[in-house]
């Protein structure tokens, strides 16, 4: 049976709002008329939406051209519940759609846009949720909304970078360990069967190449098993808060990669904090919101850090700079945004320079992975071919 839900005044004039389970709209109105209510609104309630439908279907360019879309209809005049309407009617994806149409419900019902927000965290983030209160609260609303756009463009572009250079080494060193693999299964077996009949004592290397191809041959469903072992041991250790912040201090030494994810996480760190703080975000909840999405522990601590100290009276940049996850300039530029009261103006210049830094830092790991690949597979590679000929080259050597 379906379930409406219906906004009526009693008879006193009071404003109530629930859901009932009844065959259709026409016998909630009987059923309300019957209990002395005068209807306002009746309408179907929104099925709920499971996990998995966020997961595959609302992503970071739905969400900001539903913000950029909503901000100008704002800006042009039209009233909230309206604007929501338009833009359930015309999106395209259907959790979306769903979505919106229970936050048109809920501001219906007297919730602020906000609280309606929050409702739905896989859709809209507890950033986007304390920015929309803000606009709200000093009445630029549309303002808010573009920064919104803007600045989830800019962190949505951020991580495509950082994705983008891992994307590459990855593709290689999968379809490299794939050759390597078929080599061990199909074609130093081959070697191996010619050797046999030979007789001839075979080089160290030689034996190493067939004693790996040989375990690989019985033993590589213990090989896969360890595989997924590892990698599931990984993810629960990563998932205990002490595993977290021990692997992401790890990744952050790391040559060159850990240059790159140091570099996007100050720029990630500094736009979040700078939009919020622009946005009219207390600096306490904004340091509380930027430590959530800073993507690693590391630096999650040490902004929790600095919003203690800041709760304490201090200063931002003091325990940044004892946590030594910060560059020293990084550190300078936002004391002095503090001293000069332009700390949102200093953070957003600093994002606008470390998102220059991400590129070139991009650039280095994929300049340097190249040749680093070559060698490697070269290595590997090579060093296979040359042992399995070294038994060929000692025959030779042999008969003359």
């Amino acid at each position: 049976m379906p379930v409406f839900n219906y906004t009526a005044r009693t008879l006193t004039g009071e404003l109530q709002s629930g859901s009932i389970d009844l065959p259709s709209e026409n016998d909630v109105v009987a059923h309300l008329r019957k209990n002395r209510m005068i209807v306002v609104k009746v309408q179907q309630a929104p099925k709920d939406i499971k996990l998995t439908a966020f997961q595959k279907g609302v992503t970071t360019r739905d969400i900001v051209i539903f913000t950029r879309q909503f901000a100008t209809m704002i800006n042009s005049g039209l009233p909230l519940v309206q604007a929501l309407d338009i833009l359930a009617e015309q999106s395209e994806n259907k959790a979306l759609k769903d979505v919106t149409k229970q936050v048109v419900y809920d501001v219906e019902s007297g919730h602020t846009l906000a609280d309606a927000l929050r409702k739905h965290p896989k859709a809209f983030t507890e950033l986007y949720v304390n920015m929309v209160a803000a606009g709200e609260a000093g009445g630029i609303l549309d303002t808010i909304l573009l920064r919104l756009a803007v600045f989830m463009e800019k962190n949505d572009a951020l991580v495509r970078k950082v994705k983008g250079a891992m994307i590459y080494p990855a593709v290689i060193f999968t379809v490299a360990g794939l050759a390597i693999v078929i080599l061990l299964i199909f074609v130093i077996p081959v070697f191996q069967d010619m050797f046999a009949g030979i007789g001839q004592r075979l080089p160290l290397p030689t034996l190493i190449v067939i004693g790996a191809s040989s375990f690989l041959q019985s033993f590589w469903w213990a090989m896969i098993l360890a595989g997924f072992l590892i990698f599931f041991g990984t993810r629960r250790y990563y998932a205990t808060p002490q595993g977290k912040l021990n692997i992401d201090r790890l990744l952050l030494n790391v040559p060159v990669l850990g240059d790159l994810i140091r570099k996007s996480a100050v720029s990630r760190f500094t736009r979040t904090l700078g939009t919020l703080i622009a946005s009219g975000v207390s600096i306490l909840d904004g340091l509380e919101i930027t430590a959530k999405t800073a993507g690693n522990r590391v630096i999650h601590d040490a902004v929790m850090e600095s919003r203690a100290s800041i709760a304490g009276g201090e200063t931002i940049a003091a325990p940044l700079q004892k946590s030594k996850v910060f560059p020293p300039m990084v550190i300078s530029m936002i004391a002095v945004g503090e001293q000069t009261g332009g700390l949102d103006e200093m953070l957003s210049k600093i994002a606008d320079f470390y998102d220059e830094e991400v590129d070139a830092a991009v650039e280095a790991l994929l300049s340097l992975m190249e040749p680093v690949m070559i060698v490697v597979l070269g290595v590997i590679v090579g060093g296979m071919i040359v042992a399995m000929y070294l038994p060929i080259f000692n025959m030779i050597n042999a008969v003359q």
